[in-house]
């Protein structure tokens, strides 16, 4: 499985240095990213939103060492909302945020995290949006959901973000699907031991079925991020069953990836939305979107041999 192998190289300082060097990485990295700064993903937004999807931002970056860089972060989130004001796409746009970022992992980190993000939240309610608190590694996780049920008693409508594969998430979701939270449910795209997550392919993805299944019949806003055509078939069913209408939940796709798939959603009436990122901090995501599909190694490999 090549999948743990590159997670585990997303950490490495010599492997960020070989592959920010290899000469195919600009043209694959482009495909995954939108561009550097704030003057970069606006239009893209424009363009998306134009064409009926939805899109959630997210500034990469999470690998941080200070409680400077943590107030960057806030920073850049705060500019970005200011310039999503400007142009009047609140309502079109969330922020995805990663509480790593805003230094979760540095000391007294749970609370520096929660007095970084809280203006960010602030700052976007007021502009009419929201903003979905990303699921990180497994020893996060506490945390993050202790900060979104913090954020929720004057923002209800901050989101989260829970990974089908860990074995606690059966429970996050009956929890969260009974208190009417909006809950991203994916795969999970970080290396976990077999003693917290499933391992294997078929087994996570009949645990994102069950998973499913609980937000669709709860009394929350079930967002589905998956590219998987099944699990968005059996998802449509799912929201059937459970008699909710095409805006009582939505699909959530990665920005480069089964754009026509995004678009026919989209065109059927579902809330589509794109999950675009943005920044110079790129290696971290970039090695986890590599990681989730072979078909994506494939396409980095071919283009440094063809650049080479």
């Amino acid at each position: 499985m090549l999948g743990p192998v590159i997670l585990a190289a997303s950490r490495s300082d010599k492997m960020r240095r070989f592959v920010s060097a290899a000469p195919g990485t600009k043209q694959v990295v482009d495909r995954f990213i939108a561009g550097e700064t704030v003057d970069h993903v606006i239009p893209i937004v424009q363009d998306l939103t134009g064409r009926g999807l939805e899109v959630t931002l997210d500034v990469v970056g999470e690998d941080i060492t200070t409680v400077e860089q943590s107030h960057a972060a806030r920073d850049a989130y705060l500019q970005l909302i200011g310039r999503l004001k400007e142009l009047g796409l609140g309502e079109r746009a969330e922020m995805s945020v990663k509480l790593s970022m805003f230094g979760q992992a540095l000391e007294n980190g749970h609370e520096l995290a929660l007095a970084n993000v809280r203006p960010v939240v602030e700052a976007a309610a007021e502009i009419g949006t929201t903003v979905t608190l990303d699921a990180e590694d497994h020893t996060t996780l506490d945390s993050m959901f202790a900060i979104h049920e913090e954020l929720r008693k004057d923002f209800p409508q901050t989101g989260c973000v829970i990974q089908a594969y860990l074995f606690r998430t059966e429970g996050d979701a009956r929890r969260l699907a009974a208190n009417g939270s909006r809950v991203r449910i994916v795969k999970g795209a970080y290396k976990e031991p077999a003693s917290v997550a499933l391992q294997e392919k078929a087994e996570i993805d009949k645990a994102y079925v069950r998973i499913m299944r609980i937000l669709m019949d709860g009394e929350g806003y079930p967002m589905i991020g998956s590219h998987d055509p099944r699990l968005i078939s059996v998802g449509q069913e799912l929201a059937r069953r459970a008699g909710r209408k095409l805006d009582e939940y939505e699909f959530q796709m990665l920005y480069g990836i089964r754009g026509e798939e995004q678009n026919r959603l989209a065109a059927e009436g579902h809330r589509m939305r794109v999950y675009t990122a943005y920044g110079t901090d790129w290696y971290g995501y970039f090695m986890r979107r590599l990681a989730e599909k072979p078909a994506n190694l494939l396409f980095f490999a071919r283009s440094i041999l063809t650049k080479g």
